[in-house]
């Protein structure tokens, strides 16, 4: 539920990029009579059970693939343990890159793979690891196996890593009103807009997420404190070098939807919060 949210909050598709996102679905055939542009984000679920070339695209005559599908919106993945190991790895490049080649004999063909990649697990196979109240009753060895399915490298690749806790009932029954999509949409659209200005004159990077390594140094300067915060977190996290540009980008972020020109110290420690399976001791 929470990931078919995300393209309402994210902000509407520019003239640039429905026309970029009407083309790749035109080329699959994906494209209705009906419909002339595409004016919604896109969002798209494979199961688990797809193969490595639908998912990055491919065929005798190179077709677009999921990823590509859901360029300018969001791919979402169900159960991330229980895809293949060979169809999660070869959205390596595509997460780095932002863009699929796909080569055959033939012909080479490029197709953009700009998309917010959105995936949920269960903590084991019995979905009771770490539950606040009820035991887990998996054997030994069986959690850390079911949590080696997803790659150190991939997990390195993914910016946001959240422990969602049960919703006790009353929470569940509750007839409080919580924030609109409408609202959240309004203020991520005005950090984007701020990300916009900053980036007007560099081409093809229209956000945070998109920087190179050179601009996150430029851009997501930190105080000595946070140097210091950020040091600490590297060594007892053991992170890389990709996850420190990315706790940065997402800082950035942070102060961004903050409205703050500079990065603060709540900022970075926030950052550095979401990379939860990077703990040690996670997978017990």
């Amino acid at each position: 539920m929470l990931a078919k949210r995300l393209p309402t909050i994210l902000p509407p598709l520019d003239l640039y990029e429905a026309l970029d996102t009407t083309k790749i679905h035109s080329v699959a055939g994906k494209l209705s009579a009906s419909d002339s542009l595409m004016t919604i984000r896109p969002f798209r679920s494979p199961h688990h059970t797809i193969s490595d070339v639908a998912l990055v695209g491919g065929g005798t005559n190179p077709q677009p693939g999921e990823i590509s599908l859901a360029h300018n919106g969001v791919l979402f993945l169900d159960e991330l343990p229980e895809f293949k190991r060979s169809v999660l790895e070869v959205m390596r490049q595509p997460l780095e890159e932002r863009r699929v080649t796909i080569s055959r004999a033939k012909s080479t063909v490029n197709y953009p793979a700009s998309f917010m990649l959105v995936a949920s697990m269960n903590p084991c196979p019995c979905g009771y690891f770490n539950h606040p109240e009820k035991e887990c009753i998996c054997a030994p060895g069986v959690v850390q196996k079911y949590l080696s399915k997803i790659s150190g490298p991939l997990l390195d690749r993914i910016d946001l890593h959240v422990e969602v806790t049960p919703v006790n009932f009353n929470e569940l029954s509750s007839e409080r009103l919580s924030e609109k999509s409408k609202e959240i949409r309004e203020r991520v659209t005005e950090a984007r807009n701020i990300q916009i200005i900053r980036f007007e004159d560099k081409e093809e990077v229209f956000c945070n997420a998109q920087m190179s390594p050179n601009m996150v140094r430029n851009i997501c300067r930190i105080s000595d404190t946070g140097q210091i915060l950020l040091k600490q977190a590297m060594e007892k996290l053991g992170l890389s070098a990709r996850a420190y540009d990315r706790i940065l980008k997402v800082s950035r972020t942070i102060a961004d939807l903050a409205g703050t020109d500079e990065i603060l110290l709540e900022h970075l420690a926030e950052a550095i919060h979401y990379r939860s399976l990077d703990r040690d001791g996670w997978a017990g």
